[in-house]
């Protein structure tokens, strides 16, 4: 079992990434910081490239870039053949909800308040479209999605229940289980975007409940940008038709009959950027030698301090709802507004991140916030980094 995150090994690993020397990141959220070692995978792919041409290079490294499939899944605990590699959330978990096929007039889908706006611009134009609805969730009192109010409000026309996980806007975790617990009970598709899970949490699909489960490589997995997985359940597939297919998704047979793949691979393309693939395999590699469970604490512990400290500024607002907690901390600070805000601290060499109500517009409408700041650690964030962030913003305030 990999041993507890001390200082000491916080230290090593930031000696070895590059952009810890150069910037106080607080936007991990966004997108966080690659190691030297992953950088390296990238150019040593593109290094083949330019020397054997990129087809040939493809080949040649297929072993490594199949590695991150089989990571991915030691990283959800599930099967390879239920993993896609993709180039991002948004185009995985777009293209399973485009797989589902064609909606009905009077079907359902219920959402969660704090629905990823990409994720519900695709289901929107879908239900327009057909004659579909698209209703929330109600929350509990701590802001979280309720499993009690989505178990009365099914009935035989809800035909998909979709959760984001960790919300971005704030630091808020979702009971994804206990939503997925309803959603087997009554045998309904379950969608959950897992963007800002992916690598902060640990994952075991099977506890989860879902069909469908998508993730990016660039926030906590410190993977390159243009990357990401989909989970797909095995006994799920088979419901699934790809709405685009090419030569590697569904090659044709011998009688020019286009033939799907077996796993989740029907959702990938020929077209895939294989440097990025072995960039993502040592992301991925390093979360595991990490640990999760420490990579989960760190976070946790560092995301407590943050918001304590924040809370003790005047004019300072944190913003996060929810008993259980990410490494996402929302605030606002009186008389700023947060896109501001960012700059001002960026021209300092702290980044932070701020989001408007198209992130998360069904939560922000109903709180009544347009914008948040956003200060999201990684267990990189030192005690350090926190005191400049806090005063930056003592500066400003």
């Amino acid at each position: 079992m990999p041993a507890p995150l001390t200082a000491t090994a916080v230290d090593a690993l930031r000696a070895l990434t590059p952009g810890a020397q150069s910037t106080t990141h607080f936007n991990h959220g966004g997108a966080s910081l690659p190691s030297a070692a992953t950088l390296e995978a990238i150019y040593s792919h593109l290094r083949r490239e330019a020397m054997l041409g990129p087809m040939e290079a493809g080949v040649a490294a297929r072993e490594q870039t199949e590695r991150a499939r089989t990571l991915a899944a030691r990283l959800l605990n599930a099967e390879p053949a239920e993993i896609a590699l993709t180039t991002g959330n948004s185009p995985g978990w777009g293209a399973a909800f485009a797989a589902l096929g064609a909606w009905q007039p009077g079907e359902r889908i219920l959402v969660g308040r704090h629905e990823w706006g990409g994720n519900l611009a695709a289901m929107r134009l879908t239900a327009q479209r057909a004659g579909a609805s698209i209703e929330t969730i109600p929350s509990d009192s701590s802001g979280a999605v309720d499993p009690e109010a989505l178990a009365a409000m099914i009935d035989g026309r809800v035909r998909l229940i979709a959760l984001t996980w960790l919300p971005a806007n704030g630091g808020l975790i979702n009971p994804a289980a206990a939503i997925g617990q309803v959603a087997r009970r009554h045998g309904i598709p379950y969608f959950i975007d897992a963007a800002q899970a992916v690598g902060q949490l640990p994952i075991d699909v099977t506890q989860l409940g879902c069909d469908v489960l998508s993730g990016a490589g660039r926030k906590a997995l410190r993977g390159p940008r243009g990357t990401g997985l989909l989970y797909v359940r095995r006994d799920f597939l088979p419901r699934l038709t790809p709405a685009f297919v090419d030569t590697y998704s569904a090659p044709l047979d011998a009688h020019g009959e286009p033939v799907l793949r077996a796993g989740a691979a029907r959702f990938e393309s020929a077209e895939a950027a294989m440097a990025l693939r072995c960039g993502l395999a040592n992301a991925l590699e390093e979360a595991l030698e990490i640990g999760l469970e420490n990579i989960r604490a760190r976070i946790d512990g560092t995301a407590r301090a943050l918001r304590a400290q924040l809370a003790e500024i005047p004019g300072v607002t944190v913003l996060d709802q929810g008993r259980e907690l990410s490494g996402l901390v929302a605030f606002n600070v009186a008389g700023h507004n947060p896109m501001a805000l960012q700059g001002s601290l960026a021209a300092q060499g702290v980044t932070i991140g701020s989001n408007g109500v198209p992130y998360t517009p069904l939560d922000m409408n109903a709180r009544g916030i347009d914008q948040v700041a956003r200060a999201s650690v990684s267990y990189l964030t030192t005690e350090a980094e926190i005191g400049r962030l806090l005063a930056a913003l003592r500066a400003l305030v």
